[in-house]
């Protein structure tokens, strides 16, 4: 369906209102419940590593909600910060967050914050549309993550941080898409084998 260029854009624009979609039509306790037990494997996931800094995107359109654990994480060490757009089109850059810190809205009408020291994170969580196991993530489209983990050098650790409902076999992806390197699901913690990537102690329990 998606071998074609025409056929791809069509392929994801479906995709992605169907996964919003059902990520909005989650029950209100199955939303909170779900999104308890993926902040429990991140934190788990996370606990084992130094602390450093750590790059998170604040919730919209019924993402995961992952500023409690950036609180639980501030008091165990880490610097927070959050992706940025600055520049449309360009990579964007990771303003430091903290709880506290004076925000502002980015060109998308997202919160960011206002201050614009910024940081280098060791890890990346990313909100999932969809991914497929290969770690290939479907976002809202402006490919902005792809374009700045590609100009992250050294990569930083990327961890897809969704519901299970947003797991696909195959998203397609485009030869610019950048691969995950965990995606964690209230379901399961998922490793994706890349060459570079550090090693992992992963519990799916």
């Amino acid at each position: 369906m998606a071998d074609q260029p025409d056929q791809s854009v069509a392929f994801r624009a479906a995709l992605r209102r169907e996964k919003i979609a059902a990520r909005l039509a989650l029950p209100a306790e199955q939303h909170g419940s779900a999104s308890q037990r993926i902040l429990d494997r991140l934190s788990q996931l996370l606990q084992p590593r130094p602390s450093g800094t750590i790059a998170f995107c604040w919730p919209v359109r019924a993402e995961v909600d992952c500023r409690a654990l950036m609180l639980d994480l501030i008091r165990a060490g880490w610097q927070v910060a959050m992706p940025t757009v600055t520049t449309l089109g360009a990579p964007m850059q990771y303003r430091v967050w903290e709880p506290d810190a004076p925000m502002t809205t980015d060109p998308y009408g997202i919160p960011i914050p206002k201050a614009e020291k910024s940081a280098t994170p060791d890890v990346v969580l990313l909100p999932l549309v969809a991914c497929d196991p290969n770690g290939y993530r479907l976002g809202y489209g402006g490919g902005y993550f792809d374009r700045t983990l590609a100009a992250n050098v050294p990569h930083p650790l990327a961890i897809g941080v969704g519901f299970e409902l947003a797991i696909v076999p195959n998203i397609h992806p485009e030869p610019h898409d950048m691969p995950l390197d965990i995606i964690v699901t209230e379901a399961l913690v998922r490793q994706v084998r890349r060459a570079d990537a550090p090693p992992l102690s992963i519990s799916s329990a």
